[in-house]
């Protein structure tokens, strides 16, 4: 299983979390073929950077770099595993996964579903009947499967819903072609099932939100220009982000999309690290509708897809605006090509109003200070939806994690004129949108000041002795372990969580600490014997905590497409309920949209902002914010240092 090749440091890594160039992503796939997949039946599911671990990064050894290589053989229906050597050649690992086990969609395999299903004598004999004979009018969607109790057999199952466009560019969310189905199994190559109710008619109103049919765009807004004439102010080489006082790396993979590693904020000319590594762990979209199709409806959009693979080419002017820095996105394609996502992460800097300010009255004098953020972004298109993916930073050490959400609703057909009471109705032709949920997981492993953290859960409480009826408090109980650490927001408490490291003190002797501030907390909705609550439990629950393990990487376990849930992810590793005092660890947190639809998300739905904060809690031990200019440095000029007198 040897391939001679150039090192990686050939071709110019500058840094060990680098994510994998085309060349090294090519050199991997030439290593695999020339040895145990050299089949022609084998597909590449990912090729990967194999991330080295954190403590050979920490000691500054020399590491290797290395490939994570998932592939499926189709010949035999199994899916396995490989490690690459990229500086010698050679394949390390390669484990078969198990019968059951279905890896995440590769992009081509959504199109061949499609054409196969357009071209099925059953498929086009069947819409025959329903009047439709242009099949290129005709879209079939592509979902996952789920799980729900059969299909356990191994086989790589697709599950395409179908609509239809009254002309080329017509919106086809418009006319959903309820209760026709068609599976397709991606192995055999064959459509295996078609499930055809004709009960309910194609919704025939239009729904439409392109220029041509909404007729000439409004001329009453003034253009607003951002600019920076002296450039931005961040630094990049390679991969290496600094801006401000905050550093950090920017990786990228097909599963996560964007990925930040060692992020570091600059108090005092040191560099403190808080955030080892932080990225999207999972998400899934459980439909609350019990009609037949919209029941099944339960995307791991991460899991399942590959967001990573979906991610946009990000355009100036529209994406993104200011002095911008794209950092692209490669991956690999089905038969191992590979291929590159241009402009797949954008980074630039916004305004973000005043961050700290006072009039002294007495003096007649006021300080005031701008902040701005730098934004560090990915928008990833998943048929129907989009998910705009932000990470901002702030001047004063605060993170924040923003979804937002837009794109076009996944529609329904009923009878006309009835209402389901499972979604809105859209229009008065039989067309709704079902009520669902979009829930997200975030994994972020924390190194606060060092590498042994903790966390504690604050509530207020009023003191039992309280004469006045006015006295309340934060209360600290330290979550011990993993099992302690399930837990679920609590508004009427005003709870937080606060991430501390006992070992490095504050000015007032207190652990330096993160508090994890939970907006949009809300929980899974279907219930506990559901399908999808079972395959999705980091969605019952907001905060996880796990002692940090290296095979411990997505909330709902690696490979959940078609994946019953009993055997990984967050619900099982925290069995083992570990020590995390002290730790090195793992805060995972589940957060999400609850869907009820409006009539304003149609035909195309304004964007939603869903997410949570991370904010210095005695981290630092006075606002660090002290030394920013007085002028705004705008081009309208400016001075925030102003005397009234």
């Amino acid at each position: 299983m040897t391939l001679d090749i150039e090192t990686s440091a050939a071709v110019g890594v500058a840094h060990p979390l680098d994510p994998l160039s085309r060349a090294e992503i090519s050199r991997a796939v030439a290593v695999l073929k020339e040895g145990p997949a050299a089949a022609e039946s084998f597909r590449f599911i990912s090729v990967e950077l194999r991330e080295p671990s954190k403590a050979d990064l920490r000691a500054g050894v020399q590491v290797v770099r290395e490939a994570d290589a998932v592939l499926v053989d189709r010949a035999v229906a199994r899916s396995f595993e490989a490690v690459v050597n990229l500086e010698t050649g050679t394949v390390t690992a390669w484990k078969q996964l198990g019968e059951n086990v279905q890896p995440p969609f590769m992009l081509d395999e959504f199109a061949e579903c499609e054409e196969a299903c357009r071209k099925d004598p059953q498929v086009i004999a069947a819409l025959a009947k329903r009047g439709l004979t242009d099949l290129d009018l005709v879209c079939f969607e592509p979902w996952s499967v789920g799980y729900f109790g059969e299909d356990n057999e191994g086989r790589r199952l697709m599950r395409a819903l179908v609509f239809v466009r009254d002309e080329a560019d017509d919106s086809p969310y418009a006319h959903p072609i309820e209760n026709f189905i068609v599976f397709y199994d991606l192995n055999a190559g064959e459509v295996v099932k078609l499930e055809d109710d004709q009960k309910i008619p194609v919704p025939s109103a239009r729904g439409n939100y392109l220029p041509k049919y909404v007729g000439p765009a409004r001329t009453d807004l003034k253009p607003i220009e951002i600019t920076q004439p002296e450039g931005a102010s961040f630094q990049v080489t390679g991969n290496h982000v600094r801006w401000a006082d905050w550093s950090f790396r920017v990786g990228f993979t097909p599963r996560e999309g964007l990925v930040l590693h060692q992020l570091k904020f600059r108090d005092q000319d040191v560099d403190r690290p808080v955030i080892n590594r932080a990225s999207l762990s999972e998400m899934v979209v459980p439909y609350g509708d019990t009609a037949p199709v919209q029941a099944k409806k339960n995307a791991f959009d991460s899991g399942e897809y590959n967001i990573g693979n979906m991610a946009n080419s990000l355009t100036l002017g529209c994406d993104c605006l200011g002095e911008i820095k794209y950092f692209d996105g490669h991956s690999v394609d089905s038969l191992g090509n590979p291929w590159t996502i241009e402009n797949a992460i954008c980074m630039h800097e916004e305004d973000d109003s005043i961050l700290w300010k006072h009039f002294d009255f007495r003096e007649g004098t006021a300080e005031t200070r701008r902040n701005r953020k730098l934004v560090i972004s990915f928008i990833a298109t998943v048929a129907n939806y989009e998910y705009a993916f932000y990470w901002h930073l702030f001047l004063d050490g605060t993170i924040e994690f923003l979804v937002k959400a837009t794109g076009i609703l996944s529609t329904a057909g009923q009878q006309p004129g009835e209402k389901s009471p499972y979604g809105q109705s859209l229009n008065n032709d039989g067309l709704y949108a079902p009520i669902h949920q979009h829930m997200f997981n975030v994994r972020m492993d924390f190194e606060l000041d060092g590498i042994n953290n903790s966390v504690y859960e604050v509530d207020m409480e009023y003191p039992e002795h309280n004469p006045t009826h006015t006295a309340f408090m934060a209360v600290d109980r330290l979550l011990e372990t993993e099992q302690a650490a399930i837990r679920k927001t609590n508004e009427a408490k005003h709870r937080f969580w606060k991430i501390v490291n006992h070992d490095s003190k504050n000015i007032v002797n207190e652990p330096v600490a993160y508090r994890l501030i939970p907006t949009n907390g809300i929980q899974l909705a279907a219930g506990d014997e559901s399908y999808v609550s079972k395959r999705a439990q980091f969605a019952r629950n907001n905060l996880w905590v796990t002692a940090y393990d290296r095979t411990e990487r997505f909330a709902a376990g690696e490979y959940p497409n078609q994946a019953t849930g009993a055997d990984d992810g967050l619900h099982i590793w925290t069995q083992k309920d570990r020590n995390i005092v002290d730790q090195d660890l793992v805060v995972w947190y589940t957060f999400g949209m609850h869907h009820v639809v409006r009539l304003e998300d149609w035909p195309v739905m304004p964007r939603q902002n869903i997410g949570f904060m991370l904010e210095p809690h005695g981290f630092f031990n006075q606002n660090p914010t002290l030394n920013l200019p007085t002028e705004t440095r705008t081009t309208n000029g400016g001075h925030c240092s102003t005397n009234n007198h």
